[in-house]
């Protein structure tokens, strides 16, 4: 028996070793029991992204939801994470499911539950789940048919992908951007974006569109040093692609690239995401960021005179106060996004689809556009490196920084601590360096920013070195 837990954006596990058809039947009975004591006549969305066996995992699911009289709407074929969200939303459905790992490893599968609100299953909920998912699996899923499912009017098809198409076209002015003389490119890592993304831009240039279960090897997360082959294409092009989107395995998350093949990291698109809303939507709210992000985001707001709030990392924590108050924008360090204009959901697309219209409204560069936010919150660089240590390794480096033995890193003289989710450690000059185990994998992650690039990897450097102490 293996025990099934949820870490900061669902369960995670390797394909045929923890996650098989038993586990995900198990998972199941945990949400068709909560639905059960939560309401009257459930009903759930199911959908799966690009990675090994998700249609057989999603039919798991449904098979398991339908013996027990739920009912379903089954996507057929790969889907976004938002679309299943939005499609839980516009369907008035209890709950929604993603078969997905997100941006993890080829050998990993995962299991994500929506609200029905449009996004994440909140943290408490979650949590009731979890408590309600039996040590064993009672259920004959190869003794279950589907088609007797379908016949029966329990598991009904629907194409989220299209209701994901007309919500776009209702809210972008999709003819601008299609028909700008500018000119842009998308790499879908081999993620569940790729259909969706040729059929509302057509013309553009395209990477990594194909079905890909293994992902070539390469963890679908759109980071800089995953997506090499995209960045070389945009320098290929020698200015001729003004700015290329990426988005992870489940497209709800987003990477993206200037005219120079450069990387745009997450801290600069919340910025820029900010700047169109506040000056060219004329939009409020606040904003409600995870505890890796900038603080160039608290000094954006004050220049725009709006209220900000940070949470624990893990887009979960956001999504309850898009519920409960007026939100602008919710953001992390990762490229997990969601906006005003669209439910409160991550959706990479989304969020690339507006900059792009910022950019083709305004008639000017991403770099430009970069340089009127540096021209509030001034220039900053960031970087990260994810170590993958031991686990004893790693809880002797988390022990240290509970403990305060960190007070200087070489010459770097530690100002204050921040300990929201993790340690956030402040030196002069705006410096900083974070400090935080993963929720999900076996590894270590330290980010730093400085005024440059080379600035930013020298402070890592230099906490790196007082690890090894």
């Amino acid at each position: 028996m293996t025990k099934i837990k949820f870490g900061t954006d669902g369960w995670r596990a390797i394909i045929a070793k923890e996650f098989t058809v038993d586990n995900v039947a198990r998972v199941t009975t945990g949400a068709l029991e909560w639905l059960k004591k939560n309401f009257d006549n459930p009903s759930v969305v199911i959908g799966h992204d690009c990675r090994f066996a998700g249609e057989l995992f999603a039919e798991t699911t449904a098979k398991v939801f339908a013996n027990a009289g739920i009912k379903v709407y089954l996507a057929k074929g790969p889907v976004s994470t938002p679309m299943v969200s939005l499609g839980t939303l516009e369907q008035k459905a209890s709950l929604g499911i993603v078969v997905t790992a997100s941006h993890n490893p080829p050998s990993y599968n995962g299991y994500k539950l929506k609200g029905s609100f449009g996004g994440p299953l909140l943290p408490k909920e979650i949590q009731e789940v979890e408590d309600l998912i039996p040590d064993t699996n009672t259920v004959d899923v190869n003794g279950l048919e589907l088609e007797d499912f379908i016949n029966n009017g329990l598991v009904e098809y629907i194409d989220l992908e299209t209701m994901y198409v007309k919500h776009v076209e209702a809210n972008f002015d999709m003819e601008a951007i299609r028909n700008s003389d500018m000119c842009f490119a998308y790499d879908a890592m081999y993620g569940s974006g790729q259909d969706v993304m040729r059929r509302l831009m057509p013309d553009i240039d395209f990477l990594h569109c194909e079905h890909n279960p293994g992902f070539n090897g390469t963890p679908p997360e759109p980071i800089h040093r995953n997506c090499g082959e995209f960045s070389e294409m945009i320098k290929m092009s020698e200015g001729q692609i003004n700015c290329g989107l990426a988005t992870d395995g489940d497209a709800d998350r987003i990477g993206l690239y200037d005219s120079n093949g450069e990387f745009v990291d997450s801290h600069h698109i919340v910025l820029l995401l900010i700047k169109y809303l506040v000056e060219e939507k004329k939009l409020g709210g606040k904003v409600v960021i995870s505890f890796s992000l900038s603080p160039k985001v608290k000094k954006m707001c004050e220049h725009y005179g709006l209220d900000s709030e940070i949470v624990k990392i893990g887009f979960k924590h956001i999504a309850g106060i898009f519920l409960e108050e007026d939100v602008l924008l919710g953001g992390e360090e990762s490229g997990g996004i969601a906006i005003k204009t669209f439910i409160p959901e991550r959706d990479g697309i989304w969020m690339g689809l507006t900059l792009w219209e910022f950019m083709v409204k305004s008639g000017k560069s991403l770099e430009e556009l970069i340089d009127e936010v540096y021209e509030i919150v001034g220039p900053f660089k960031y970087g990260r490196i994810d170590m993958h240590l031991k686990e004893e390794d790693k809880l002797a480096i988390v022990a240290n920084c509970e403990k305060g033995k960190y007070t200087s890193f070489g010459d770097l003289e530690v100002r204050r601590v921040e300990t929201v989710d993790g340690y956030k450690y402040f030196f002069d000059n705006d410096e900083w360096v974070m400090i935080r185990a993963s929720g999900t994998e076996p590894v270590l992650r330290t980010y730093a920013e400085s005024a440059t690039t080379e600035g930013a990897f020298e402070i890592l450097k230099k906490v790196h070195a007082e690890f090894k102490k």
